[in-house]
C-alpha cells in the first residue's frame, strides 16, 4: 500500500477518519474529502504524516460540481490508485412516519452521489489500466432492519451498480471491493435522519457496543489488500448475510425480537 494515492470520501469523521490515520502511517499519499473543511483540517494535523495529505472539499449531493472536483483531485498528485467511496448518512424512522424528502436525501447521498463521483474517475482508471474502488456500504445493504428502510435501499443499490462495474471492466485491471460494517463505534446513529429530516441526536446501544473504529479500518485495509469482492465486519450481526441467504424466515424473527432502534 505504501505509495499509494487513495481518495477517502467522508474523511472529516467516523471510519473515513480512522482509515486515513492508518493508511498515512502506512506512507501513503491521501486525499481527504467532505464538506466541513475545518474538521478535515483537524484530521490532517493529526496524522502521523501530515505533509502526505491534501484536503478537497467535497459535498455528494452537488452533483454538478462532482466533475470538476475529480479533476482536482487526479491533479493533486497527478494520480489515484484507490478510491474509497465512504460518504454516506444514516437513518432512523419508520416508513409511515419518514418524509419523501429524507428518502430522496438518503438516495442522493448515499447512492447518486457515490455513483456519479466514481463515474468521473473511471475514465481515467480505464485510461491507466489500473484502479481500484472501494464502496463502504453496510450490512444493511445485504439484509433489512427496521427504522432504516431508505438507508438499507440506497446501500442495497450500490451493490447492484458496483457488482455490474466490476464485471465490466475487469479487463481494464478495476477492481471493486465492497465493505460492509455493521456496528462500528461512530457517530453514525447520533448524524442519522429522523422522519422529518432532523438529526436523531443520540447514540444506539448497539453502536456504542460495537467494534473500535480503529480495528474496522484494519480490516477494511486488510480487504483492500487482498482485492476481495466483499468483506463483513463487525460482531455477531455479520452471520446475519448467511441467515438471510439460507434462512431468512429465522433472519427475521431474530431482528424482530433485537433491540436495534
Amino acid at each position: 500500500m505504501e505509495d499509494k494515492v487513495i481518495w477517502i470520501t467522508g474523511a472529516s469523521s467516523g471510519i473515513g477518519e480512522a482509515l486515513a490515520y492508518e493508511l498515512n502511517k502506512m506512507g501513503c499519499k491521501l486525499i481527504l474529502s467532505a464538506r466541513r473543511t475545518t474538521a478535515l483540517n483537524m484530521v490532517k494535523s493529526n496524522c502521523h504524516f501530515p505533509e502526505l495529505t491534501k484536503i478537497l472539499s467535497l459535498d455528494l449531493t452537488d452533483f454538478d460540481t462532482l466533475e470538476n472536483v475529480t479533476a482536482e483531485a487526479i491533479s493533486l498528485f497527478g494520480k489515484i490508485d484507490i478510491l474509497i467511496n465512504n460518504g454516506g448518512l444514516s437513518q432512523r424512522s419508520l416508513i409511515i412516519d419518514t418524509s419523501f424528502e429524507v428518502y430522496q436525501q438518503m438516495v442522493n447521498v448515499n447512492y447518486l452521489g457515490t455513483i456519479k463521483l466514481t463515474k468521473h474517475l473511471l475514465p481515467f482508471f480505464v485510461q491507466q489500466q489500473e484502479g481500484h474502488f472501494v464502496t463502504v456500504t453496510s450490512l444493511m445493504g445485504k439484509f433489512s432492519s427496521p427504522y432504516r428502510s431508505g438507508y438499507c435501499g440506497a446501500k442495497h443499490a450500490l451493490h447492484g451498480f458496483f457488482d455490474a462495474l466490476r464485471m465490466e471492466h475487469e479487463k481494464d485491471n478495476v477492481s471493486v471491493t465492497l465493505i460492509c460494517p455493521g456496528f462500528i463505534q461512530t457517530n453514525v446513529a447520533k448524524n442519522a435522519l429522523t422522519g422529518d429530516g432532523r438529526a436523531l441526536q443520540k447514540e444506539d446501544e448497539a453502536t456504542e457496543n460495537g467494534m473500535p473504529v480503529q480495528r474496522c479500518a484494519q480490516q477494511i485495509i486488510k480487504a483492500i489488500h487482498q482485492k476481495k469482492y466483499e468483506a463483513y465486519i463487525g460482531g455477531k450481526e455479520k452471520y446475519g448475510i448467511y441467515l438471510k441467504r439460507f434462512f431468512p424466515k429465522m433472519l427475521h424473527k431474530i431482528v424482530m425480537k433485537s433491540k436495534v432502534r
